[in-house]
């Protein structure tokens, strides 16, 4: 790396005059791209890039070009993708992009589309059916050929088709032609409801049905005792609470004005205590308990306006009437 100023942009100018391109040029002087642009010259390096785009614009109009261009759409158009079109042609993926008209090029829907033919042509269709035939299912040839088990089925005539489900198996026996004798004596030799029930291929269950109560070796089913019964229990009258003060005066306090639950903290009992001692058409609502508890002082205009022209702020006369400033303000 040049440790010198002057000596760096000396070689940084004659390696870009020469024909290096900045990226070169930093990466020989061990320098990043932006110092390298420092050093050249604005209307050096516009020169330089008008002169690279004349020379692209030349090669654009010569044979060898237009062939390798020929050559790119026609393999692009055949079906290949650009990727392979690249391999082939030994150019780059970016080089054949920049070669196809944006109309030329496909969409990612049609790519795929061509992508599953392809492949689809290279599926033995022959081979499959044969192992169709033989017993395999769409699936697992799916997995064979790594493909999707709908391309599969395409490749299958519809007439050779198997119908979907499971085969069934058959039975060794059907279940209305048990031999209800046959089963009773096989158990009583000494088998077991399971042996029977696979020898005859039905369930144990079945097998328990075609059985006495009597000849049954199983455990009996057990029956849940019934829950002793509980003795009645006498209703208790609860006991009223006694209060140091007499119904009668807790309901002279609440007519009054005052609150139920001023009376429980006077007295030491809960609100609750207090409110099933007043009858139901005694007791006032929440509105009118906010009005009782909460009186609006009787202060009107004049008085207001003669507090303020004594020269009380708003907060030193709301303080004075026991109002809030925004009550105080409204009344005015």
């Amino acid at each position: 790396m040049v440790r010198d100023a002057k000596v760096l942009s000396a070689l940084v100018r004659r390696r870009y005059r020469e024909g290096a391109s900045i990226a070169v040029v930093a990466r020989e002087l061990g320098v990043s791209k932006t110092t390298v642009q420092r050093h050249i010259p604005a209307q050096e390096r516009c020169d330089a890039a008008a002169a690279a785009r004349q020379r692209h614009q030349n090669r654009a109009g010569q044979p060898s070009e237009k062939a390798l261009r020929a050559q790119v759409v026609r393999l692009y158009r055949s079906g290949m993708p650009q990727q392979r079109v690249a391999a082939t042609l030994k150019i780059s993926v970016q080089a054949v992009t920049a070669r196809l008209d944006p109309s030329q090029r496909r969409s990612r829907k049609e790519a795929a589309r061509l992508a599953v033919q392809r492949q689809g042509e290279l599926l033995p269709r022959d081979e499959i059916i044969a192992r169709y035939v033989r017993g395999a299912t769409v699936i697992e040839l799916g997995r064979v050929y790594q493909v999707h088990p709908s391309t599969i089925r395409r490749r299958i005539p519809d007439d050779l088709i198997r119908p979907r489900g499971r085969t069934p198996q058959p039975r060794t026996r059907p279940r209305w032609m048990l031999a209800d004798e046959e089963i009773r004596r096989r158990y009583q030799a000494g088998e077991s409801s399971y042996a029977l029930a696979r020898a005859f291929g039905v369930s144990p269950h079945t097998i328990r049905a075609r059985i006495p109560d009597t000849d049954w070796r199983g455990r009996p089913a057990r029956k849940a005792p019934p829950p002793p019964s509980r003795p009645p229990q006498p209703r208790t009258t609860r006991s009223r609470m006694r209060l140091p003060i007499s119904d009668e005066e807790i309901l002279a306090r609440y007519r009054s004005g005052q609150s139920a639950s001023a009376i429980a903290r006077e007295i030491g009992v809960d609100c609750r205590t207090i409110l099933r001692r007043i009858p139901e058409g005694e007791r006032r609502t929440h509105l009118q308990a906010r009005q009782l508890n909460r009186p609006a002082p009787g202060i009107d205009a004049e008085s207001i306006r003669a507090l303020r022209a004594r020269g009380l702020t708003w907060a030193a006369i709301a303080a004075e009437t026991g109002l809030s400033v925004k009550t105080v303000r409204a009344r005015v």
